[in-house]
């Protein structure tokens, strides 16, 4: 099934919400830190695998314990229910690590 584009509404309510999450170029923003690279590594194995699970891949950055993610779904031409799900699952790993 194609992902639906998410309303502005729906994206800035999803911000109010999870303000740790910004809009950045038509994308959702985070940057997280961890306490070394080890730690920003697993994050990302962990993310990896969700991502894999469910075909839709983050864009990230990753320099020692800083990985920088971006999210868009492509199919839908900006951001969708999926980017919110990643996002979740994202900041419930990093509270794991933290």
């Amino acid at each position: 099934m194609d992902s639906l584009k998410s309303t502005e509404d729906q994206v800035l309510a999803f911000i109010s919400e999870n303000q740790q999450w910004a809009l950045k170029d038509h994308k959702l923003h985070c940057e997280f830190v961890f306490s070394d690279f080890v730690q920003a590594f697993g994050f990302m194995t962990q993310v990896a695998l969700i991502a894999e699970r469910s075909n839709h891949h983050p864009e990230w950055f990753n320099v020692y314990k800083k990985v920088v993610v971006d999210l868009t779904t492509h199919e839908a031409g900006g951001i969708s229910d999926k980017d919110f799900k990643l996002a979740i699952a994202m900041d419930k790993i990093a509270e794991t690590l933290s």
